[in-house]
């Protein structure tokens, strides 16, 4: 199957990014490659992309999308948690911009054997780094009672995760839980009919919930945005696009305490806790997708751009 994925918010991040000829900029989770490839249209002779993502079909088909801009790209398997190595690795310390488009992409969600899905029957797997050897399964399989309800009430904010849980440490007593129609059916059992028909997909939380825990996705990105914004430039941005709650949450907060630092009482007059300012905020109010992107593209209608501007 062909890598798709449409970019979301494209338009506004490139906006947002003020590409500069000469400068050199990172896509943390380059993907199909449709950000990376504005960037680099956009590149003088003297100007640099690295693309970091740790996806292989999102290496394999990054690296096609953008062969044309030849050595103005350099490509890195890694996850962007490491981009400061990478960076380091290829002799650089400071870039003028880096973008993260979080959450799963198209083309992992179409992809029936990644396992992300609960539309497709398949095993339960939902790594985005094949490399790992802990799948999904593992987790559905082996963690108790009360850390299957922990991640699902946390990561799926869903107000029946005490009995999803119950019902899938049933099931998985009688017969290992291996595939995505299996657990769906387990969740399903859990929540009431009526409840069912009146929302959305019932497995959709949970299935988001298991994810994120398996990547570690929050824990990942809330470890790497100070990290991300000392590496900018004087003036560099950074723009993060995120797709629920839960990770837009870290990069807000994030961002503010970035750009204000001070923790000194209220009551003082003048600030003596020494913490400096990174820079400023320039979406006080996220950057949300238009009427026709959502209409083009129902997956962009939860997402946010954020982005922060670094200073000297």
């Amino acid at each position: 199957m062909n890598f798709k994925h449409k970019s979301v918010l494209l338009d506004e991040t490139i906006e947002m990014l003020n590409i500069k000829p000469d400068g050199i900029y990172v896509d943390g989770t380059l993907g199909g490659g449709g950000h990376s490839y504005e960037i680099c249209r956009r590149l003088g002779d003297k100007g640099r992309l690295i693309g970091i993502d740790q996806d292989e079909a999102a290496i394999l088909a990054g690296s096609n999308k953008l062969k044309e801009f030849g050595d103005k790209v350099t490509i890195v398997r890694s996850n962007y948690s490491n981009m400061k190595t990478v960076l380091h690795n290829l002799g650089i310390q400071k870039v003028d911009g880096i973008l993260l488009d979080l959450g799963v992409s198209s083309y992992q969600l179409d992809t029936p054997e990644r396992g992300f899905s609960y539309k497709e029957n398949a095993p339960l797997d939902m790594r985005m780094d094949t490399r790992s050897e802990i799948t999904a399964k593992d987790i559905v399989n082996n963690y108790s009672e009360h850390d299957l309800y922990r991640i699902i009430r946390d990561y799926g904010e869903d107000k029946f995760a005490k009995n999803i849980a119950k019902h899938i440490v049933r099931v998985r007593s009688e017969k290992t839980i291996e595939t995505t129609d299996e657990l769906t059916e387990a969740i399903k059992a859990a929540i009431p009919m009526k409840i069912r028909m009146n929302t959305g997909h019932p497995a959709k939380k949970t299935f988001q919930a298991i994810r994120i825990e398996l990547n570690k996705e929050l824990e990942v990105l809330s470890k790497s945005l100070d990290d991300m914004i000392e590496m900018l430039n004087d003036k560099g941005r950074l723009c993060i696009i995120t797709f629920h709650s839960l990770e837009d949450r870290i990069v807000k907060s994030s961002f503010r305490k970035n750009e204000d630092p001070c923790t000194c009482p209220p009551n003082f007059p003048v600030c003596v806790c020494g913490n400096q300012s990174q820079g400023n905020i320039i979406t006080r109010k996220p950057i949300a997708p238009s009427e026709e992107e959502v209409l083009n593209n129902k997956r962009s209608k939860s997402s946010k751009l954020r982005v922060f501007e670094k200073k000297a």
